[in-house]
């Protein structure tokens, strides 16, 4: 009997390209560690030990539902009336018809892109930037040009120049994240407003992911892209419950935009998901409840925790992190051959009396070939007494690390 030679069929273009998470990638190593006793810190990945609000978690209890039926592909018109009233008290002033609430703050931002580029245009991001920006356009076959923020200023905003040289005829978008994720910067109202200036002057969209805003430390206080004049039908902003209320597991976003067509073109993706999940939009309608002092407390702590962290890595011999104004992410420089090679390590081959941290190399974070190598990002979300001794297993790792420069 003749056999054919087996041919496996081909993977996609898009599938070899989307690079892998920075965040999650390492997951393998840290799980082959607790395997083998050692206690693991995990600041790879920002998914806080906050409790979530109470009441939020009542309400998920008590829902007595005889049938967990499809929503609107538009999401539940409460929650989006709740949603309106809380970006009022924000000062966002939006209404129900302006928003698709989304699978988790990920899908707006796919909607997005979806939405207002085609395949093979460009987006301007500041780098580094929120890793997954890179698998989302990888998806919608969009082109990422990154332009560079650099640890020594605390990544501020790149000049103008930057974004100038950036655009082609091909840009239709610039995306910024605000608090940012990996950096912690927050962007001034002047650095908004010199954005809004680009976006007038080129006809661009402007994608604003403010999922952190009310992390802003220090009396600094966030402003919205929203309230930029002169480009609601420029400007789609992404938002989601995950880390305002401690509910990464809830996966509720929204996409809100003020120009109709983007909204009625998104509805088309929105509706060929069907609809968001139902249990989230009830936790995320309950959260918009939450009392004031959650919040309060929940940015206090953050404050003491990212103080003990910069003081930490900046006693540090040959070691530098700036002062996040906000969300609850930092990006530190140390004094090591390859970040990549480091995380790793950290995982495979060293522990501190039983225990060791699991770092994000801020490789993944740039799209730029090259950059990061020295760099991690650290999400400070344990409680002080696991961030002491985290700080501790990286002091000590840095001791004896082999590829320390």
């Amino acid at each position: 009997m003749l056999y054919k030679t087996l041919v496996m069929p081909t993977i996609s273009q898009r599938g070899e390209a989307c690079p892998p998470s920075p965040i999650r990638k390492l997951v393998p190593f840290s799980d082959e560690a607790k395997k083998k006793g050692i206690k693991v810190y995990h600041l790879n990945i920002g998914q806080p030990d906050i409790e979530t609000p109470a009441n939020v978690l009542e309400k998920i209890r008590t829902t007595d539902l005889k049938v967990i039926e499809y929503s609107h592909s538009a999401g539940i018109l409460s929650y989006r009336k709740k949603l309106a009233e809380y970006y009022l008290q924000e000062g966002i002033e939006v209404n129900p018809d302006q928003m698709i609430v989304t699978t988790g703050g990920s899908e707006g931002i796919l909607f997005a892109l979806l939405t207002c580029l085609n395949p093979g245009d460009e987006i301007i991001i500041p780098e580094p930037f929120y890793a997954n920006y890179n698998g989302f356009a990888t998806a919608a076959g969009v082109v990422v040009k990154p332009i560079a923020s650099y640890i020594d200023n605390g990544f501020g905003l790149p000049p103008m120049q930057a974004f100038e040289e950036a655009i082609t005829p091909r840009t239709k978008a610039i995306m910024v994240c605000n608090p940012n994720n990996p950096t912690g910067y927050l962007y001034s109202k002047d650095e908004l407003g010199l954005l809004r200036d680009i976006v007038l002057k080129h006809d661009l969209y402007l994608f604003a992911d403010e999922v952190y805003r009310e992390f802003c430390y220090d009396g600094h206080v966030h402003h919205s892209v929203m309230n930029l004049e002169g480009i609601d039908q420029n400007v789609v902003l992404l938002d989601s419950i995950s880390k305002r209320y401690s509910a990464c597991g809830v996966r509720i976003g929204v996409m809100i935009s003020r120009n109709k067509e983007i909204i009625a073109t998104a509805m088309k993706f929105a509706q060929a998901r069907l609809s968001p999940p139902t249990f989230g939009q009830i936790a995320g309608e309950e959260a918009v409840n939450t009392p004031k002092s959650y919040l309060t407390n929940v940015l206090a702590e953050y404050v003491k925790r990212r103080d003990l962290v910069v003081a930490s890595i900046n006693k540090m011999e040959g070691c530098f992190c700036p002062n996040p104004g906000g969300a609850f992410y930092a990006v530190a420089r140390l004094p090591i051959d390859d970040s990549d090679k480091f995380c790793q390590w950290l995982l495979e081959d060293f522990n501190y009396e039983g225990q060791t941290v699991m770092l994000a190399p801020a490789t993944g974070f740039y799209s730029t070939p090259g950059r990061g190598k020295d760099e991690v990002r650290i999400s400070y979300v344990l409680n002080l007494t696991d961030l002491r001794n985290a700080m501790k297993c990286m002091e000590e790792g840095l001791k004896v690390y082999p590829g320390r420069k």
